[in-house]
C-alpha cells in the first residue's frame, strides 16, 4: 500500500524539533500574535525575499485579505483561472467583485497570457496567475499587460513554496502574494494557516490592520477588518518546518525526476524552462484516468484529482455565466488530469511501485 500522503512519516523525522516548538509555546502562555508569529513572518519573509510578511488564518483569508488591502470589491472584476481550487475564486467573490476567468495552458497548466488580453475590461482591477502544482506561471507578459492596463497583480502562490521563476521566488514579483499553510503543503502547518508578502510598506500596514477588525491599538478600528490571525502554535510549528523546506522541495523533485524517466503510459507534467517548480504534486494526464485511477486503487495505490471539476462548471459559481467548451484546455484538464503520491518521505521502492502500476495499465 502507498498512501498518497504520510504526515505522520514526515512528523516522525523532525519529530524533536516540533515538540520543542509546541513545548515552548505552551511555557509561555501566548497564543495568538505572540513573538513566534513576530519571528515567522520574519524568517518567511527573508527566505520569500520580501520585505513583510504577514500571518493569517489560511490561505483563502490571506487571498481575501490582499484583495481588501487594493480596496477591491463590488463592481470590480479580479482574472484568474478555471482549474484553480475554488478558494481562489471564493475569495474574490467575499470581496464582493466579480471573477472573471482566462484558460491556461497546455503545458504548464497555467494562466494562458496570449489570452489574458480578451479577458480584460473597463472594470477589472487585478490579474490573480495561480502557481499551480508548485510550478509558476509565466509571469513576464503577465505583469506587462498588467502594467499597461494599471492593473494589480496578486500571485497565488498556495502550491509554490520555494518555487522560483526566473531565478527569484515566486511572490517577490506581484504587488502581493498569498501562501497556504494547509497541513499537506510543501509547508505545512498542523492546522490552518496562511501568509501575504509584499515589498509595499501602505499595503503591508493596512494588511496588518485587516487581520485584526482594523486595530491599530487594541479595540480601536481605524479601518474595517476581519478575523484572521495565524496562531503561535502553528508559527512555532511552522518556523521548525522551514529550515527543511529546500530539503524537502530538492526531495520532491528528485522523486518527480525519477517518476518521469520511468512512466512511460502517460503524460507526465512538464518544468517550463523559465522556472524551477517544487511539485506540490505530480500531476500526469491519460485519457483514461478514471479508468487508471481504478486500477491504481487496486494496485493498494491511492491517487487523487486535483481538480475534477473546474470553476465555471461548479455549481456555486453559475453565477459567472460561463459553460461547458469555453475553457477548452481546462475542460481536457479536468477529464484527464491524475495525481500521484509525491512526498519527500517516499522511498525509492515505492516509487518504483507507483511507476510500475501506472506502466502496467492497459
Amino acid at each position: 500500500m502507498v498512501p498518497f500522503f504520510n504526515l505522520t512519516k514526515q512528523y516522525n523525522t523532525i519529530k524533536s524539533e516540533i515538540d520543542e516548538a509546541t513545548a515552548r509555546v505552551m511555557k509561555k502562555g501566548c497564543f495568538i500574535l505572540g513573538p513566534e508569529v513576530a519571528a515567522f513572518e520574519k524568517e518567511f519573509s527573508e527566505y520569500i525575499d520580501t520585505k513583510y510578511a504577514i500571518g493569517v488564518g489560511s490561505g483563502t483569508e490571506a487571498l481575501h485579505i490582499a484583495l481588501l488591502a487594493l480596496s477591491i470589491g463590488t463592481g470590480d472584476e479580479v482574472i484568474t483561472v478555471p482549474n484553480t481550487a475554488v478558494a481562489t475564486v471564493a475569495a474574490i467573490e467575499l470581496t464582493g467583485a466579480h471573477a472573471v476567468l482566462c484558460d491556461v495552458r497546455a503545458d504548464s497548466l497555467t494562466i494562458d497570457a496570449n489570452k489574458l488580453a480578451s479577458a480584460i475590461t473597463r472594470r477589472t482591477r487585478a490579474i490573480i496567475p495561480v502557481h499551480l502544482f508548485g510550478q509558476s506561471a509565466d509571469l513576464d507578459p503577465i505583469l506587462e499587460l498588467a502594467r499597461k492596463h494599471k492593473l494589480f497583480v496578486v500571485e497565488d502562490c498556495a502550491q509554490a513554496h520555494g518555487a522560483t521563476y526566473q531565478g527569484k521566488r515566486v511572490g517577490t514579483y506581484g504587488d502581493s502574494a498569498i501562501f497556504s499553510f494547509y497541513p499537506t503543503k510543501n509547508l505545512g502547518a498542523y492546522g490552518d494557516g496562511g501568509a501575504i508578502v509584499t515589498n509595499n510598506a501602505q499595503l503591508a500596514k493596512r494588511m496588518y490592520l485587516i487581520r485584526q477588525y482594523g486595530w491599530s491599538e487594541r479595540y480601536t478600528s481605524h479601518i474595517k477588518g476581519i478575523n484572521s490571525r495565524l496562531d503561535e502554535l502553528q508559527a512555532a510549528i511552522l518556523r521548525a518546518k522551514l529550515r527543511h523546506l529546500d530539503e524537502w522541495n530538492e526531495a520532491r523533485r528528485k522523486w518527480a525526476a525519477l517518476y518521469t524517466k520511468l512512466l512511460h503510459t502517460v503524460t507526465p507534467p512538464r518544468e517550463m524552462p523559465y522556472g524551477k517548480a517544487v511539485y506540490h504534486l505530480y500531476v500526469i494526464q491519460s485519457p483514461r484516468r478514471d479508468q487508471l485511477a481504478s486500477h491504481m486503487k487496486a494496485c493498494g495505490i491511492a491517487t487523487a484529482i486535483h481538480y475534477p471539476v473546474p470553476i465555471h462548471l461548479q455549481p456555486a459559481y453559475a453565477n459567472l455565466g460561463y459553460r461547458v467548451g469555453d475553457f477548452p484546455v481546462a475542460d481536457k484538464l479536468a477529464g484527464d488530469i491524475l495525481s500521484l503520491p509525491l512526498y519527500p518521505e517516499l522511498s525509492l521502492d515505492e516509487v518504483r511501485v507507483v511507476a510500475s502500476a501506472v506502466n502496467g495499465f492497459a
